[in-house]
């Protein structure tokens, strides 16, 4: 029997306007992904966000993974991934699983997160670079993008731009930190992170590789304004972002922020034509955009 909370949420599903529902994707390919990352203990926030674009993303030969474990150490309250108790361990043979899986998926573009890992005293940035460093001995043609935290795990400025560093010297194809909202949410919607911390890690990419593309990613829905959407990409644009990722949040349970608007195909068009105007050279804008969708598009 359904409980209260899961009646609750799939009536609010049904209650999604008709541009939030789409098929899920072929069950062919999604079977083959889970069965290769279920042999292996690993994870992609492809299935553990459950995200609607897996389908097309697998057969495009792209996927998400999900390093570090599935226990994240902040509590943003738009986010679906298991948080409130102590991570794992790290799994010092992750990097191979995940070469691996690259290998027999074929994948010609992976990107690479995490959740936070704060009790990391480089916050999984050594992590990264060793998974980066495996796919590429097992794959060599295959490009790695990273999704990142701001490794903020108390150990200040120096600390956080040291694991920046070794991230860079990694050569990803390019470097993504979401924003997530804009300023006046951040403290509601990313429980320990900050809008300017976030700003100054896409700055400090830059500064430590000017060639290297930078990417963010904004969820709409929690009751920001078009004037704070521009004044966001504004902001992103002044610390050199070259690309832009924007979709609709959309409330994994009853424990989540509510959804406060469900903005239009045609406002998403307009946020994404905005975006273009302002410099973006890469720009992702629609209901269903997610951090890495289309993401080895140039």
């Amino acid at each position: 029997m359904n409980s209260p909370q899961q009646v609750d949420i799939k009536s609010e599903i049904m209650t999604m306007p008709s541009w939030l529902r789409r098929p899920i994707g072929k069950a062919s390919e999604i079977s083959t992904v889970q069965r290769i990352i279920k042999q292996r203990q690993i994870h992609t926030i492809c299935e553990e966000g459950r995200c609607p674009n897996r389908g097309e993303c697998y057969a495009q030969k792209t996927a998400t993974f999900l390093l570090m474990g599935p226990t994240c150490t902040r509590a943003c309250a738009f986010c679906q991934v298991d948080k409130g108790h102590a991570p794992m361990a790290l799994d010092e043979e992750e990097p191979q699983k995940v070469a691996e899986s690259v290998r027999l998926l074929g994948l010609r573009y992976v990107v690479l997160t995490s959740v936070a890992r704060d009790d990391l005293a480089d916050g999984g940035a050594g992590h990264f670079v060793r998974t980066m460093e495996t796919i590429r001995q097992m794959n060599p043609d295959t490009q790695i993008e990273v999704l990142t935290s701001d490794f903020w795990g108390g150990g200040g400025v120096a600390v956080q731009r040291h694991s920046l560093a070794m991230i860079i010297q990694a050569q990803p194809a390019c470097f993504n930190h979401n924003v997530e909202t804009v300023r006046r949410l951040t403290p509601t919607v990313r429980r320990g992170a900050k809008y300017d911390r976030s700003l100054a890690v896409l700055a400090t990419v830059k500064e430590l590789n000017d060639q290297l593309p930078t990417k963010s990613g904004v969820m709409v829905g929690h009751g920001e304004t078009m004037e704070e959407l521009i004044e966001t990409m504004a902001d992103l644009r002044s610390v050199k972002c070259d690309r832009l990722t924007i979709g609709q949040y959309m409330r994994p349970s009853l424990d989540h922020l509510p959804v406060k608007k469900y903005w239009t195909p045609e406002e998403f068009t307009e946020l994404g034509n905005i975006a273009k105007e302002m410099g973006f050279n890469h720009v992702r804008s629609g209901p269903l955009v997610r951090s890495s969708y289309h993401a080895g598009e140039e």
